[in-house]
């Protein structure tokens, strides 16, 4: 069975995002990479993949004490499933401003255990000012973030594990990657 976990995108959300979020138009509208200034390794595009509920983390960064640990694996895709996407809907200033954030002592780990990707139903896996550097941070460690996925839910129903399929486009010289996600149970 395979589970498309890409944000269908409408002209309503595309101008919705457009208005609140500056960078939607050079590779940053609906799931992406956030390569920074790399390359895309084809390696990258199937991976073996878990995804983690973290719903009932609210008012604080979601962090290592969140997660089962011993399931992370070095070369994994690492998703995290919040809700947010479902609740705030995409494109949003709530939605580009107030989200859910992945603590740094959680990303380091992560980086520790030489997983690939890691995917969040979110807008980014810090905010604000934090966002662009700490997306950097992980591109230079060999790991990109892919940011507005969705129907992460049905995943976990399934055993949430799974083997993530990712295709960015082919683009050079941008930061942000549109790319297609396919969850293969």
């Amino acid at each position: 069975m395979k589970i498309d976990v890409t944000l269908k995108i409408t002209p309503k959300m595309a101008a919705d995002a457009q208005g609140n979020e500056k960078k939607v138009l050079v590779g940053h509208l609906g799931t992406h990479f956030d390569v920074m200034n790399k390359e895309f390794p084809l390696e990258y595009t199937e991976r073996k993949a878990i995804v983690f509920d973290v719903t009932g983390i609210t008012e604080r960064d979601i962090d290592i004490s969140d997660i089962d640990a011993d399931k992370v694996e070095g070369n994994m895709f690492i998703a995290f499933y919040t809700g947010f996407i479902e609740k705030e809907g995409y494109g949003t200033p709530r939605y580009f401003r107030e989200h859910p954030q992945l603590s740094n002592e959680l990303i380091d780990f992560l980086l520790q255990k030489n997983i690939s990707i890691i995917g969040v139903d979110f807008a980014g896996v810090r905010r604000g000012k934090e966002h662009t550097p700490k997306d950097q941070y992980c591109a230079d460690r060999g790991v990109f973030i892919i940011e507005n996925l969705c129907n992460l839910k049905e995943i976990l129903n399934a055993g949430g594990q799974f083997i993530a399929q990712s295709y960015p486009m082919n683009y050079e010289e941008t930061t942000g990657l549109p790319c297609r996600v396919v969850a293969e149970l």
